[in-house]
């Protein structure tokens, strides 16, 4: 599978870009630390997503994206420098895998440039090239990033556009690879299209540059250009198997339309998304679109646009980061297999060290021999010369001046220098040399005993959480996952309802501020139960949940697990739908602890909602001033449902309608207003299911009576059977 794009893709990239000049830049985002999306709005069309993965890839989307609530600070600096520019041109470095891409502003001219190579980085700076912000602080050899500094690319490869017949010739006369090194390396075509170079011209990829017949090399070349400058359009090629052959993955993906079958199909099937097909590709199934963006967009769009809560999932694991969520028992598996690699590695260094000492001692003469005259040579001609007498020499690798030493090929069996290499000290005698390796096999034999102990030490506690684990499943308590950060709704009173919508409660007055503040526009219903003191609630149209369609590994089976998006599917909020929110926010307000049976709860659009209150009157923190026609919804029940639910991988228990908790989830309950305190029902959820009473607490509208209980308050049905 190709990690990274060519130089050749974008070369492809930058031409299908460059038909969106005269585009703006509406809004610049950052939902994971390798990943930025800049909006663009073109004339005469419907907005995209530029999408610039750090060291990856470049490509253009329509996908629903979700977006963090708070942008990172580079995201902030892209839009402070960014909004409303104008995008004037893209373009390739030399042949180097980095594009820029310029645009003018009213400040201005400003230029992004994203390097697609290592680990990548992206980096802004203004007309003068001087850094603004770098996407990730780096030196190397010749050049430093970081703000303040003007940019330097890296330094410019040789472009094969510009490589004709004499240049490739001197080429290969001076150089000491083979072919496809050579046009791969020196001419900067790389692996992939140095063989199909090499495939092109008829010569074997392995023979001397020397043998090489230019003028072939030099029309496959040209011809191989030709075809990628000339096609517009983009391949994803797909790899048989043996339930699947090449014609019948070409017939699903023809028949595949925009879904997230389509997007599970291709993350599974294709290998590499190309502007052209190449010899290599012989035998792959093909599927053509109209542009190298949109070929890319199917393999790994679908990927990319879930970067938030990949994001989401790496803050909440604290002992694994970047791996998602991890249990104790897959953290000591890891832990076990690397302290076992090390050991292997350890043992293979002991042996090869003590190899080296055993082979000096057995070529006593020939060692001293190479000694004394090493020696004798280095204090006659000095250390310059005699690097350049010992490249004539078999016996020597190289020479380190600095440490008086140079590197030598043993004698193997026969005699000859094809044997192990050593490092000799020509201040050092043949014994001293070959006590050294001894010495350093000895070290690592003792640092060999800590790691064995450690090891042992992992085994035991792998042991006692693969029991610990075993114990919880058999009881159906959930698997602890250790997060540093909740999922913001969580902040407030939240539920599901019906079609995924999310629906946020304010617990306090600061809460129902933030409430109305942040999360209440469009086409979103408030909704306050007609009571003194209810929490201000919103029906988000557009924000909610959907099923995760790659359900992680820690989440059993009667869970369902979800993931948050900022654009559903069906936004349309209906009668059902508002009945459902209108049941939990009259449950969330004081009816809940008034005992009633029964309540009425208004709703109105945003619009309806200010701050503003008439002359001579004052609005609190926390109230509102509504205006307007009201919808009310009168004899509602004062019962709630809770289940247990996965939201971006996070097990939680979450409130809802009784009816649409006992549809959704497997494990559930029913509550009524009662007598039990919710401090005394929080502690059995704990003990039953394993949830943090810190986190089931605020669910629990507040002393209650248990009307059904499905595996929340007890063991699941299936465990007491079992028992």
């Amino acid at each position: 599978m190709k990690a990274a794009m060519s130089g050749f893709d974008l070369r492809a990239i930058a031409q299908e870009l460059n038909a969106f000049n005269g585009a703006y830049v509406k809004k610049a985002y950052m939902p994971h630390y390798e990943q930025i999306v800049l909006r663009i709005n073109p004339k005469d069309m419907d907005q995209f997503d530029l999408v610039l993965v750090r060291g990856s890839r470049i490509y253009t989307s329509n996908r629903d994206r979700p977006m963090p609530m708070t942008p990172p600070p580079f995201a902030m600096v892209l839009r402070k420098h960014l909004k409303n520019a104008r995008m004037t041109g893209v373009r390739q470095l030399g042949f180097d895998r980095v594009l820029a891409f310029d645009f003018d502003t009213k400040h201005g001219s400003y230029h992004l440039y994203v390097e697609v190579f290592r680990d990548g980085n992206i980096i802004l700076t203004d007309q003068e090239g001087v850094i603004i912000q770098p996407l990730t602080h780096a030196s190397y050899a010749g050049r430093t990033l970081k703000k303040g500094v003007v940019y330097q690319p890296p330094p410019a490869a040789m472009d094969p556009h510009e490589l004709d017949q004499e240049t490739l010739a001197d080429l290969f006369a001076t150089s000491d690879r083979d072919l496809v090194s050579t046009l791969g390396g020196k001419a900067n075509l790389g692996g992939t299209h140095a063989n199909a170079v090499c495939d092109l011209a008829k010569m074997e990829a392995n023979m001397s540059t020397q043998e090489a017949d230019v003028e072939a090399i030099h029309t496959a070349l040209q011809a191989l250009l030709g075809s990628l400058a000339a096609e517009r359009q983009g391949i994803l090629l797909m790899k048989p198997s043996k339930e699947k052959d090449r014609s019948m993955l070409e017939q699903e993906a023809g028949s595949m339309g925009a879904s997230g079958d389509r997007d599970r199909f291709f993350e599974q099937h294709a290998v590499e998304a190309t502007p052209t097909l190449l010899p290599s590709h012989e035998g792959l199934a093909q599927s053509t679109f109209s542009t190298l963006c949109e070929a890319v967009d199917a393999w790994k769009g679908a990927h990319d646009a879930g970067a938030l809560a990949r994001r989401e999932a790496e803050k909440l694991d604290i002992a694994a980061p970047g791996r998602g969520h991890s249990t104790d028992v897959e953290r000591l598996e890891r832990r076990k297999v690397q302290q076992t690699k090390a050991l292997d590695g350890f043992s293979k260094k002991i042996e090869k060290q003590q190899m080296l000492g055993h082979t000096i001692q057995n070529n006593w003469t020939h060692v001293e021999s190479l000694l004394k005259q090493v020696d004798e040579a280095v204090e006659t001609h000095g250390w310059k010369q005699v690097k350049s007498l010992v490249k004539s020499i078999p016996w020597i690798v190289s020479l380190a001046p600095a440490d008086r030493s140079f590197t030598t090929i043993l004698p193997g069996e026969d005699g000859q220098p094809n044997g192990p290499q050593a490092i000799l000290s020509l201040d050092e005698s043949v014994h001293q040399n070959a006590q050294r390796y001894f010495e350093s096999a000895r070290k690592q034999k003792d640092k060999t005993k800590g790691a064995v102990e450690a090891l042992e030490e992992t085994l035991l506690h792998l042991q006692r959480a693969q029991k610990k684990e075993a114990k919880q499943q058999a009881t159906g308590k959930l698997n602890k996952i250790k997060r540093s950060k909740r999922l913001w709704f969580e902040h407030h009173r939240w539920s599901m309802i019906t079609g995924g919508h999310l629906l946020v409660g304010g617990k306090d007055a600061k809460g129902n501020d933030a409430v109305v503040k942040k999360h209440l526009s469009g086409e979103d219903r408030y909704l306050h139960a007609d009571l003194h003191g209810a929490p201000s609630c919103s029906l988000r149209a557009t924000q909610g949940f959907v099923l995760d369609q790659h359900k992680p590994a820690h989440i059993p089976d009667d869970i369902p697990a979800y993931r948050m998006v900022d654009k559903l599917g069906d936004e349309r909020i209906n009668e059902e739908k508002l009945l459902e929110a209108a049941t939990m926010a009259l449950c969330w307000s004081r009816a809940w602890a008034g005992g009633g049976a029964h309540g009425t709860v208004y709703s109105v659009k945003p619009a309806q909602v200010s701050k503003t209150a008439q002359t001579g009157e004052f609005v609190g923190k926390g109230s509102f001033i509504v205006r307007g026609q009201r919808q009310w919804f009168k004899d509602l029940d004062v019962q709630i449902g809770i289940g247990i639910v996965a939201i971006n991988g996070v097990p939680l228990l979450m409130g809802g309608r009784p009816e649409t908790i006992a549809a959704m989830c497997q494990r559930y309950a029913i509550l009524r207003p009662g007598l039990t305190k919710k401090e005394q029902l929080a502690n059995r959820v704990y003990k039953n299911t394993g949830l943090v009473t810190d986190d089931v607490l605020p669910v629990l509208p507040g002393a209650s009576d248990i009307v059904e209980d499905y595996g929340v308050f007890s063991p699941p049905a299936t465990v007491k059977e079992e028992e």
